[in-house]
């Protein structure tokens, strides 16, 4: 059996101790993912920038808030490239 993100998402944090992701965090962190690796043109982008901000948001008392932030900084450091 294939496990589903969230299946993936929910075991990972039981497994490590932490609340699960809400809906709100996870789509925070794919447009983070999607801004690192569309800003630099390097998709390993991503998982460095969600490493980082899952540090930063670790002791946060608004993880959601926390990650917004982040992204936005991301988009600040290393805007999309323009449409064709």
């Amino acid at each position: 059996m294939t496990a589903t993100r969230a299946e993936l998402a929910d075991a990972l944090a039981v497994h490590i101790g932490a609340p699960p992701l809400t809906e709100a965090e996870i789509e925070s962190i794919l447009e983070l993912a999607g801004v690192a690796a569309h800003g630099t043109g390097d998709r390993t982008s991503a998982p460095l920038a969600s490493y980082l901000a899952g540090i930063a948001a670790a002791d946060s008392s608004d993880r959601a808030a926390s990650l917004a932030e982040i992204r936005r900084v991301a988009a600040e450091i290393a805007p999309p490239p323009p449409a064709p």
